[in-house]
């Protein structure tokens, strides 16, 4: 019967009468409190409502209702101004997030968004390295788009994803020598040696909150004079800030200190945009830094 009254606030949520959706919605939680979907539901249909109070309330549930934030309500309270202003993503989150979007990724990305994150990458290594690039490591390699750009450089390309769907997309393309589906810090974490002399990461950290971690992973799997090259997106002031397109905009003086606290040397912090939104170009770094 819960599952039933939920259908159907959706179903007049797409008639059109917000409202009704909202009244049936609160009505669904008072009897299930734990059901986090239909109190992620209702605090967005009450923030379209411009009723930010019970929209919060409602996020603040949908999160105590699920550990493992499978829609993403932190976010949407950092978004917000409420709680923790810049939250770690779940792994559960991004993965469903990138899972959803795999099999229109590309056409979306390139077409949509003129997206340009691995060229502007492979420029920005090819001014620190003339010779071939040997192990690459692509980090949050999605469907391989920074892989393609890489491909005919390396002898050897690994590439890692959280998400199943776009590591799919990727091993289809047969750039990949290694392909991995794993949480980026338990990756590296895993890995032992330092045999990689590039590692890669075409606007990954946009969905990790600190960097620091990773970067000092990284260090860990590069060998001596290896180069680790990056792009994010920024903001004018310091620090990591939560966007309305709930990524994250990392300021240059956290992607400088998590560079000196992974012990590599800053080589290149320049600004670049990866790609477009809303017509406009989203501000960005591309960084490259040597072990």
């Amino acid at each position: 019967m819960i599952d039933r009254r939920y259908h159907w606030a959706l179903d007049y949520l797409m008639r059109g009468d917000a409202e009704a959706a909202a009244d049936i919605l609160a009505q669904v939680v008072e009897t299930a409190p734990g059901f986090a979907t239909a109190w992620f539901a209702l605090a967005t249909i009450r923030e379209r409502l411009g009723d930010r109070d019970g929209a919060v309330a409602a996020f603040a549930a949908a999160r105590d209702a699920d550990r493992e934030d499978y829609h993403g309500a932190r976010l949407h309270l950092a978004r917000l101004g409420v709680g923790e202003a810049t939250p770690a993503m779940t792994g559960v989150y991004v993965r469903r997030l990138f899972d959803q979007h795999a099999p229109e990724f590309d056409q979306a990305l390139v077409e949509r968004l003129d997206y340009r994150g691995p060229q502007l990458l492979f420029e920005a290594v090819r001014a620190h390295s003339s010779s071939r690039l040997g192990a690459v490591l692509d980090l949050g390699c999605g469907t391989g788009l920074s892989g393609a750009a890489f491909r005919p450089h390396c002898d050897w390309l690994a590439g890692v994803d959280i998400s199943p769907g776009m590591v799919e997309q990727a091993r289809a393309k047969n750039l990949y020598d290694r392909l991995e589906v794993s949480d980026l810090l338990e990756f590296l974490a895993s890995e032992s040696g330092a045999q990689n002399h590039l590692s890669i990461a075409a606007d990954v950290f946009v969905y990790c909150s600190d960097i620091a971690p990773i970067a000092t992973g990284v260090a860990k799997v590069l060998a001596p004079g290896g180069l680790f090259a990056f792009s994010v997106e920024t903001h004018e002031r310091s620090g990591v800030q939560m966007q309305e397109s709930l990524r994250y905009a990392h300021g240059a003086d956290h992607v400088r200190a998590a560079i000196a606290a992974a012990g590599l040397q800053l080589l290149q912090l320049s600004e670049a945009s990866t790609r477009t939104e809303r017509g406009e170009p989203v501000p960005g770094l591309v960084v490259v830094a040597r072990l």
